[in-house]
């Protein structure tokens, strides 16, 4: 099978909680099939009055997300398709951010690229000490335009630009936790599933009109990312396209 239809995005709803789950066999990255049904998936829980909680995460015990699909970038031809492929990242941050309802994100493995955006756009990111982060757009001549915004809001801009030039360098969890991105790190997975279960539990007896309007004041000052997003795709889209780039991806898939 095409590596690009492979996967999977799940939902289970359960008291009030919508856990939304996604999946690819390679490291859990995302191709444009995934970020569609993720995007339409938040979007769906989020606009359902009997959700009171999102809980995202992937499956496995090993990586959380390896970001984009290389399969996917290495058959882009056009600026046309390079932005409508970034654009896919573009609209699961817009739906994490509008959906309405908090999004708790759940990171057991490391986290690459477009990974690193997902644990961004959450309301509350827990994660486990394995949960190193690492953006390596640069290195493959395109650069973390799309998933910007997100990762500056939560981290800052110095956290952000050593990311973003240091694109070949993992960072570990603890110090992902000092910069804000996780609000805790736990050892084990069995660990931040207790953990998770026991915030969820108290999220959920919480006045759900409450953390509505907690979710409006958090993403204050980001009404512009429609647009904004959309002219980061534009620039991903272009950049794939350069030699460097294509030479770059064609080169990882030979390796792997």
């Amino acid at each position: 099978m095409d590596k690009t239809q492979q996967g999977h995005v799940k939902a289970q709803f359960d008291n009030g909680l919508a856990r939304i789950e996604f999946y690819h066999p390679s490291h859990n990255s995302l191709p444009s099939n995934l970020l569609r049904q993720l995007s339409d998936t938040i979007l769906e829980y989020g606009s359902r009055e009997d959700v009171k909680l999102i809980l995202l995460k992937s499956a496995g015990d090993r990586s959380f997300c390896a970001g984009a699909s290389f399969d996917e970038l290495a058959a882009i031809q056009d600026k046309d398709s390079g932005k409508r492929f970034f654009m896919g990242f573009a609209k699961v941050i817009n739906a994490m951010r509008t959906c309405g309802k908090i999004v708790i994100v759940r990171v057991q493995g490391k986290a690459v690229g477009g990974g690193v955006g997902l644990a961004s756009s959450a309301d509350y990111c827990l994660a486990t000490k394995f949960a190193s982060v690492k953006l390596s757009e640069l290195a493959v001549g395109i650069g973390p335009f799309v998933i910007g915004p997100a990762v500056e809001r939560k981290v800052g801009l110095a956290a952000f630009s050593q990311m973003a030039l240091d694109a070949t360098s993992w960072q570990d969890a603890y110090w992902a936790k000092q910069k804000g991105l996780y609000q805790e790190v736990f050892d084990t997975v069995e660990e931040l599933d207790k953990a998770l279960q026991e915030f969820c539990n108290t999220l959920l007896s919480m006045n759900p009109a409450a953390l509505q309007q907690l979710k409006e004041v958090f993403w204050q000052g980001t009404q512009d990312w429609n647009s904004l997003l959309e002219r980061r795709a534009e620039m991903s889209g272009e950049l794939v396209l350069s030699k460097f780039s294509k030479e770059t991806i064609a080169g990882f898939l030979r390796k792997n």
